[in-house]
């Protein structure tokens, strides 16, 4: 086991990366390439003492997150606001920081805040649709209905386009259980970058 620290404000030990296993930081490192930052987020911090938890819930994020035919600031988007709407501060906040940052994929205004406005029609409607339906399926699973599919089909999705959506319903439910229950706050140099 590694010789880390505890943090006054996480739950889970705090493993940061000189205090990581060769193992774990092969992963920290693949975060790092993957979201393009330069440092380990604490969200992966928080389970560094386990590489085969964190292994596992990176190989899962990244790849329902950052690979697919739809587009990351979408994905983003969907997290940010169920995150919001289930009050988990650290994903909301977060997440919001990413789609914020890639709010010129939708409007060139520099002044456009995406978070700022998920009902505007400067959003694409599908973009829209794909928030209000997939928000639902991860906060009320069971009140999915077929109309709800069809909605997705009338703005343009197709049925493997559906099922990427769907995933991300069940990824922002793990990453806001994993933030919660871990009590872990905001990365300092996410809110440095987003200042």
């Amino acid at each position: 086991m590694q010789n880390s620290t505890f943090s006054n404000t996480t739950r889970f030990q705090i493993v940061n990366y000189n205090e990581a296993s060769s193992e774990v930081q092969e992963i920290y490192d693949d975060t790092k390439r993957t979201l393009q930052i330069p440092f380990v987020l604490n969200w992966f911090k928080c389970q560094g003492s386990n590489a085969t938890l964190l292994g596992g819930n990176w190989a899962k994020l990244k790849s329902t997150l950052m690979m697919g035919s739809i587009p990351n600031v979408l994905k983003q988007l969907i997290i940010y606001n169920v995150s919001k709407e289930r009050d988990c501060q650290y994903c909301a906040h977060a997440h919001g920081i990413f789609a914020d940052s890639m709010s010129a994929m939708i409007n060139d205004n520099p002044n456009f805040k995406v978070t700022e406005n998920l009902e505007s029609p400067l959003i694409p409607e599908s973009f829209r649709t794909a928030i209000k339906v997939v928000s639902k399926a991860a906060l009320q699973p069971d009140q999915i209905t077929d109309a709800d599919f069809e909605k997705l089909k009338d703005v343009g999705f197709d049925n493997l386009e559906i099922q990427e959506l769907m995933a991300q319903a069940d990824l922002v439910n793990m990453l806001n259980t994993l933030a919660d229950v871990s009590g872990i706050r905001i990365d300092n140099e996410l809110l440095e970058a987003h200042a």
